[in-house]
């Protein structure tokens, strides 16, 4: 059933449901759900011969299906922000046709765009609704399509960690730490240091190592509390964010709504996890479909695959940079094989509040000495992943100085 129907059979019923507004106080109470079309008409005042113009809305109303819809004068509406978003609405289309006024009544092709963002509107809050009930993170989501009509995405299902694919296993820390404050009075170098590599934080939660070497944080085995400095990404994304269609083709995007100040944590790379072979014969179906989510697990080897496609978390929507300001690190924290890191993104520097985040998909950096970190073969020379495989040659679109013009 579609939402009208599902409010319309609440009401008839008599039941109650916070979700669709519908209680047992307001079965027949009307409801503005959004406004369809504008005119104005001439009115003769009671008591009076002066003629004056009144302003009438086409009204869709909650719970009825479009057939119902009723014009209703202005001064009857009490629905100030829906009728505030429609008149924005409506202006943005009145320019883009080049005109300055607001006719007295609205052409058939203007009324229909207003209704399609309505409805837009609608379906992106109700995807919003959905993404902020699943999340398991302190990070609130918004959602926003200023561009065209495109809805939520089909055919995908936000997920807060890895989903594990058939076959695969993954293994549990074996040990935890004793350490009273991991920072300060660290017991035999703490996580880190038991895999003979530094703490990867300060006090402040930023990271402090070099890309390409891992980050060991506390697990659900250690001594320490849940406030401990080395509990940074299991704590899960901090930040505001928002998923916004962008304006020159690059699809959905994503972008910080608080500041953030450089080395901090912002979100991890989540999908399911496929093997490297089921992951050749996945990319071969999305590169005729033109795009890919695969994210290559190759720290140690390439073995596994991080496949974002239809399970993913916000990074889905993370789009590309030639100069990003995200950068990929490694990090283990109750899983100790190496051939299945977490994938968490860091700011390289501090980033505005409205600033789009971004990561490179062909990272590579010079080959540092990373200490004891694990070499691999090709661009991974530092242990990072090869970020987001691709078969096609992909024009590149970020637009900064530094494009290299394609992104593979």
């Amino acid at each position: 059933m579609s939402w009208d129907e599902l409010e319309a059979l609440c009401r008839r019923e008599g039941l109650h449901c916070e979700q669709l507004g519908v209680n047992r106080t307001n079965p027949n109470e009307y409801e503005v759900e959004f406004l369809c079309d504008y005119k104005k008409t001439k009115f003769t005042e009671p008591l009076g011969k002066r003629q004056t113009h009144e302003e009438l809305y086409l009204v869709k109303w909650r719970g009825f299906p479009e057939s119902d819809n009723t014009w209703e004068p202005k001064r009857n509406l009490k629905c100030p922000k829906l009728m505030k978003q429609f008149h924005r609405d409506l202006e943005q289309e009145l320019r883009r046709h080049k005109r300055r006024c607001t006719p007295k009544r609205l052409d058939k092709e203007v009324a229909s765009y207003l209704v399609q963002k309505a409805k837009l509107r609608q379906s992106l809050q109700r995807w919003e609704a959905h993404l902020n009930q699943t999340r398991n993170h302190p990070g609130r989501i918004f959602v926003l399509n200023e561009v065209d009509f495109e809805g939520p995405p089909k055919n995908f299902t936000y997920i807060n960690n890895y989903k594990v694919g058939q076959g695969i296993v993954l293994d549990e820390m074996a040990v935890g730490c004793e350490c009273k404050d991991c920072l300060e009075e660290p017991i035999s170098g703490c996580c880190p240091g038991a895999s003979l590599h530094r703490m990867a934080y300060n006090d402040r939660g930023q990271v402090r190592i070099r890309p390409g070497q891992p980050i060991y944080e506390c697990n659900s085995r250690c001594s320490c509390s849940l406030d401990c400095p080395n509990r940074v990404v299991q704590k899960g994304i901090q930040f505001d964010l928002c998923i916004f269609k962008t304006e020159n083709g690059r699809g959905w995007g994503v972008r910080t709504l608080q500041h953030i100040k450089k080395n901090t944590f912002i979100m991890e790379y989540v999908g399911e996890i496929i093997t490297t072979d089921e992951a050749e014969r996945r990319g071969h179906v999305y590169d005729r479909q033109g795009s890919t989510y695969l994210f290559d697990l190759d720290y140690v080897e390439d073995v596994y695959t991080v496949d974002a496609a239809h399970h993913g978390n916000i990074s889905h929507f993370v789009n590309h940079s030639c100069n990003p300001n995200l950068q990929v690190y490694n990090v283990f924290i109750d899983n100790i094989d190496e051939r299945l890191p977490r994938i968490a993104l860091f700011s390289t520097r501090a980033i505005r509040a409205g600033e789009e985040l971004t990561f490179d998909y062909k990272m590579q950096i010079d080959p540092v000495d990373t200490e004891s970190t694990k070499m691999d073969s090709s661009f991974s020379l530092a242990g990072l992943p090869s970020s987001p495989k691709k078969r096609i040659r992909v024009e590149c679109r970020c637009g900064s100085d530094s494009c290299r013009k394609y992104l593979f």
